[in-house]
């Protein structure tokens, strides 16, 4: 690994914690100024895809409304590749959090992030979420464990 990379892998995982402590936070507005103003973001919830900040904000909203107690958002098998102005991530996102009733709901899910040094930050311009599933049922499999 050359230092160009190196450096790029730190500055990565350090915006991935910084981000990841926003949304421990349940920070929105610090949560999203990770985003490019014109993301596009495959969440596994709720829609196909999301186009732009403001859209994935106020998917973000939702996401915490839906989980208003202690939050559960922990990352593992974190991955990063990058060469100049771009850089991508790969990990797997223990999430969820209590609901309205106090009961935890969390699962694994598999998370894969596209970065740009933009204006000299980097900048998520490609962030997507997914879960598995079983084909013969179409069940998502939440169960599943790295």
């Amino acid at each position: 690994m050359n230092s160009n990379s190196s450096t790029t892998d730190s500055e990565i995982r350090h915006l991935i914690d910084a981000w990841r402590q926003a949304v421990m936070a349940k920070d929105i507005e610090r949560i999203v100024s990770f985003y490019a103003d014109d993301i596009t973001a495959f969440d596994a919830v709720a829609a196909l895809q999301f186009k732009g900040k403001e859209a994935y904000r106020a998917h973000w909203k939702a996401c915490m409304e839906f989980c208003p107690g202690p939050g559960i958002f922990d990352f593992e098998q974190l991955q990063v590749v990058g060469s100049g102005d771009s850089a991508f991530a790969h990990w797997l996102a223990h999430c969820g959090g209590t609901d309205d009733k106090g009961e935890t709901k969390a699962c694994w899910m598999r998370v894969t992030a596209g970065y740009q040094r933009l204006g000299g930050q980097w900048k998520v311009v490609h962030e997507h979420w997914s879960a598995p599933f079983d084909m013969q049922s179409g069940t998502a499999l939440f169960d599943l464990q790295p």
